[in-house]
């Protein structure tokens, strides 16, 4: 697709007009529009067709709700394509802050993401055409503003592939290609360790979660070191491709358990994101990418398994696995990077979606000027958060008689609590560590598709923290 700027108001075949709620009535060009019939209410639409034109009024509402904008202007394009051809235009008024009109350029590109990957006869979408042009209206310079919009959009697309793609195709090798080839693309190195030189390394927990695979695990490391960086960010993403449960094998639900890796792909698409922004941050990624399978070399029930961070760990159930590779990639970070700031984003308990359900992720840390930040920058996009306590009460969960620390607490209560504890315990007392556990938000059902599908939360949530440092 291309995109024109124009002051122009001959009108095209399709007009996209995104409005905000006023109690007068609306004059455009020659059409007046009566309040009683359209005064621009969010999710309100209006469509008139005069002169072999099509106009479409859309309502963003009074407030400025950054999330509420995109999912608008993402429903206009993923339900109203039809009425797309070769060409449209879309009318920003003066009235649209920067990040709304962010908001509705990057909803625009998001409505061309389709499910059906697989489909003989899946249809392409006026956008992706290559001759298909948008023209666009504004009086001021809407330039940058438009710029990111698709670049936000760009990333969390390449995130809906990773995570909504079958795990015979999205392996732990092909997360590291993908990176590889970012990292060729948007200037990051990449590093790759397999199966044989994580276990030289020391990353024992790692390495025993995905030994039961015949998919090779595969440990990512991505360095993004523009010239004189501010300060040094560190990201960990839980990327369990598909995840059985182990011996403890799952008893349902494990058909969405491709979705295991949506938190690496988060940072995978912030990564992307960051560097195509060209934020002046230091920022390193680990991504420990492997399967959680069953086979006569899973790891067991009672294991006692090493850790990079030299500390020992028994093994309560192989279902709890996630925390096992962040552990190593917190510690392996901590150890050779040593950032100001680490963050970690995993799927990784039910108890997050059983206390928070499906509107936030569940947000862990004893710093508390890095919660707010988090925080507001997820408030600011609508990808929110919400804070739970890491007291020490909950520290005996975590506890074992033979070795250093046991994986899962074996208690049906304060799960996401628990997990968090024992990522805590491989941070060395890191004073600016935060996890944050997205179970609930990452794969989801809303009305973009019939079946659950990702929703690329924390790829937006992690570079507007990171950008507003």
């Amino acid at each position: 697709m291309k995109i024109h700027y124009t002051n122009n108001l001959i009108f095209k075949k399709v007009n996209l007009i995104p409005l905000l709620e006023t109690e007068e009535d609306i004059i455009f060009d020659t059409i007046h529009l009566s309040k009683s019939i359209f005064s621009g209410k969010k999710d309100s639409l209006y469509t008139l067709e005069k002169d072999e034109n099509i106009f479409l009024f859309i309502g963003l509402g009074k407030d400025q709700d950054y999330k509420a904008i995109k999912t608008a202007l993402r429903r206009i394009s993923a339900k109203q394509f039809s009425h797309f051809k070769n060409e449209a235009k879309l009318f920003l008024s003066s009235e649209l802050s920067n990040d709304m009109i962010e908001a509705i350029i990057s909803g625009l590109w998001l409505g061309t993401y389709q499910l059906g990957h697989y489909k003989k006869d899946k249809k392409q979408h006026p956008f992706e055409a290559e001759e298909f042009v948008l023209e666009i209206n504004s009086y001021l310079d809407n330039t940058q503003a438009i710029e990111r919009g698709i670049k936000i959009a760009n990333a969390q697309l390449e995130t809906f592939h990773l995570v909504d793609l079958p795990p015979n195709k999205i392996t732990p090798k092909h997360l590291a290609d993908w990176a590889v080839e970012a990292g060729k693309k948007y200037g990051f190195s990449v590093e790759v360790f397999g199966n044989k030189r994580s276990k030289e390394l020391g990353l024992e927990a790692f390495y025993s979660v995905g030994k039961g695979s015949a998919n090779e695990s595969q440990f990512i490391i991505i360095d993004y070191k523009p010239e004189n960086s501010k300060k040094h960010i560190g990201l960990v993403g839980k990327g369990i491709t598909f995840d059985t449960g182990g011996l403890n094998i799952k008893t349902a639900g494990m058909v969405h358990m491709k979705c295991d890796m949506a938190g690496a792909a988060a940072v995978l698409g912030a990564m992307q994101l960051i560097a195509d922004l060209k934020l002046p941050y230091h920022v390193t990624a680990i991504v420990p990418a492997c399967e959680n399978s069953v086979d006569a070399n899973s790891f067991l029930p009672s294991d006692v398994i090493g850790s990079y961070s030299g500390h020992s760990i028994e093994i309560i159930d192989t279902d709890a696995e996630g925390r096992l590779i962040l552990a190593d990639g917190l510690s392996y970070l901590i150890k050779n990077y040593n950032p100001e700031t680490v963050i970690d984003i995993a799927t990784l308990t039910g108890s997050s979606v059983a206390t928070l359900g499906n509107e936030c992720g569940a947000l862990f840390t004893n710093n508390e000027s890095l919660s707010k930040q988090l925080q507001q920058s997820g408030d600011e996009i609508g990808e929110r958060l919400w804070q739970l306590p890491l007291w020490d009460a909950y520290k005996s969960d975590i506890e074992s008689d033979i070795a250093d620390v046991k994986n899962y607490s074996g208690k049906p209560v304060a799960g996401a609590i628990s997990a968090a504890k024992f990522l805590e315990f491989f941070t060395n007392n890191h004073t600016s560590w935060a996890h944050i556990d997205v179970a609930g938000v990452t794969f989801i059902d809303d009305e973009f598709a019939k079946t659950k599908h990702a929703s690329a939360f924390g790829v937006h949530l992690l570079t507007n923290f990171i950008e507003n440092l």
